[in-house]
């Protein structure tokens, strides 16, 4: 039998893992959809995404489906979303023998009454996975609070397309795209990812008026705080672009920017758009809220600039610092782009390779 791997959607990003799992492990990806609050509405054509992919992958019809993967793999991965998901599938792995891998991406327990009222059980599935796959250190350090232990939790690093986001970018390229987008000759910070509160745009839109200078903030993305986006004086905002444009978005800017802020239902698990901006030796202005400042990725003065979230002011005179500062923007570029480069897809597999060796190990306390 195969491997289930569960998960909401077919992210570009994760393709290349999902197809090195499924020719090492005979892996079949089972998508439920969901998870809309934290995903744009012109990604969820779930349909659509299938029909692209090459590895075995399907549409997972919901709870009762999920309880009964249990009776059809070997073993099953899930990750800590999907509300009734993952404790269906948790249950019906564990009700019928099989391992089960967690893949985890939590480093802070979330603040609600739902994830209150779901506290035991989910503790529960953190406690008795028979291994677990960790976002970063930052989560791995959560987890084995919970456990007890760390030695069956296994870092996967989060990672990019490499050939995409760390290729040579052409000056050509670079006035091609200043000149579709309007975006002049002057400097430019970039944000891309989705428009909402979490992850600090609306701190982001009221810090730049105390940017100086003649630096254009650049937006990519969709969701709520588009007008605000929009109607902000010196910002341009671009919706979104197609994937392959962003290696060159990054390559056009002297910054990135993730100013996520933590809510109680949301803590920025990683920000991959770090690993782009690094990949193309781009420094990156993030908060404490955000995954990868906690996972080590993000380096305060070594590797970019790190704020307290919800700091407009400090947010501003960090971007006026590395604006101002060549040789800053420089050193801590090139410094991401060296540190960022062992964040391979070979190495998310290897720790998959890991937990599911140690999952499908039999336990030596065991019957």
């Amino acid at each position: 039998m195969a491997i289930a791997l569960v998960t909401t959607y077919l992210a570009g990003y994760r393709v290349p893992l999902y197809e090195r799992l499924a020719a090492r492990h005979g892996v079949e990806v089972l998508c439920f959809g969901g998870g809309d609050r934290y995903v744009p509405a012109w990604f969820r054509d779930l349909d659509d995404q299938l029909e692209q992919v090459s590895f075995p992958a399907r549409r997972l019809s919901g709870a009762r489906e999920a309880f009964e993967v249990g009776a059809r793999y070997e073993a099953v991965i899930a990750p800590f979303a999907g509300g009734a998901i993952l404790p269906a599938v948790y249950g019906g792995a564990k009700s019928r023998g099989r391992p089960f891998v967690l893949w985890a991406s939590v480093w802070a327990q979330p603040r609600s009454l739902s994830h209150a009222l779901a506290l035991p059980a989910t503790r529960h599935i953190y406690r008795h996975a028979d291994a677990v796959v960790a976002y970063g250190e930052h989560v791995r350090r959560f987890v084995a609070a919970i456990r007890g232990h760390s030695d069956d939790v296994f870092v996967a690093p989060q990672a990019v397309e490499p050939d995409l986001f760390a290729r040579e970018v052409s000056p050509e390229e670079i006035a091609a795209f200043r000149d579709r987008y309007v975006l002049g000759t002057g400097p430019l910070a970039l944000y891309t990812g989705r428009l909402v509160p979490e992850k600090g745009v609306d701190v982001l839109l009221g810090a730049w008026p105390l940017v100086n200078g003649d630096a254009t903030l650049v937006l990519v993305g969709d969701g709520p705080l588009a007008p605000r986006a929009a109607a902000t004086p010196g910002v341009r905002f671009l919706g979104p672009v197609p994937r392959a444009t962003l290696a060159v978005a990054y390559a056009a800017s002297e910054l990135a920017l993730l100013p996520s802020v933590p809510f109680p239902r949301f803590r920025e698990p990683w920000g991959l758009v770090c690993n782009e901006a690094m990949h193309q030796g781009r420094p990156v202005i993030a908060t404490t809220g955000v995954g990868a400042v906690a996972g080590g990725l993000v380096r305060d003065g070594e590797t970019g600039i790190v704020v307290a979230p919800g700091d407009r002011v400090a947010l501003a005179r960090a971007i006026d610092r590395l604006l101002r500062d060549d040789a800053l923007r420089r050193r801590l570029g090139d410094a991401g782009r060296a540190v960022v480069a062992p964040y391979t897809y070979d190495a998310m597999l290897a720790a998959f390779d890991r937990a599911l060796a140690r999952a499908m190990s039999p336990s030596p306390t065991g019957p």
